[in-house]
């Protein structure tokens, strides 16, 4: 890990680690502020009404989910994943936040989406798992086409020799 990741990561997550820590240490707030949002899709979605009911519960699920993810982007690992985590979470959360705060709070926060959804991409000077799998596929189709030709091949002269061979046994 590069020392711009090692320092950017935890900086990056400790903002997400102390709101998931404020979530959970107290939900009726957020939970006060999402009872608006949760209504809503209750309304659109009837299923939905279930967890409607229990926003609180909502509210320490953000909070436990930012928190986790927070800290696994802050050591390190699986940073694409935990990163993407963050930007969901946030995405989740910003619905209740972004009535209730200021036009200084919203571009912190969408700052910080921002940044975390860079980091979802960032993959380290590594590969990406969707370049490895085209590679993958590349590499198969050239070995397949040189298969099939090689297999041509050797059919093209199995059917000559047999051909030879009927042609000596029929006198021709």
């Amino acid at each position: 890990m590069s020392a711009v990741r090692l320092i950017a990561r935890p900086l990056l997550a400790s903002s997400y680690v102390w709101t998931g820590v404020e979530r959970l240490t107290k939900p009726r707030q957020t939970a006060d502020r999402l009872r608006r949002t949760l209504d809503r899709i209750a309304e659109k979605f009837p299923q939905a009404a279930v967890v409607a009911e229990r926003p609180e519960l909502i509210a320490r699920a953000i909070g436990g989910t930012q928190v986790a993810a927070g800290v696994l982007f802050a050591v390190g690992k699986a940073p694409r994943f935990s990163a993407a985590t963050l930007v969901l979470s946030s995405l989740v959360a910003a619905a209740d936040d972004y009535a209730d705060s200021t036009l200084g709070e919203k571009l912190k926060s969408a700052s910080l989406a921002g940044g975390v959804l860079l980091a979802s991409v960032d993959t380290a000077g590594q590969p990406s798992l969707a370049w490895r799998a085209q590679h993958l596929s590349r590499e198969a189709r050239k070995q397949l086409a040189r298969t099939n030709k090689d297999v041509t091949r050797a059919v093209k002269r199995t059917a000559e020799d047999a051909a030879k061979s009927a042609e000596g046994v029929l006198g021709r």
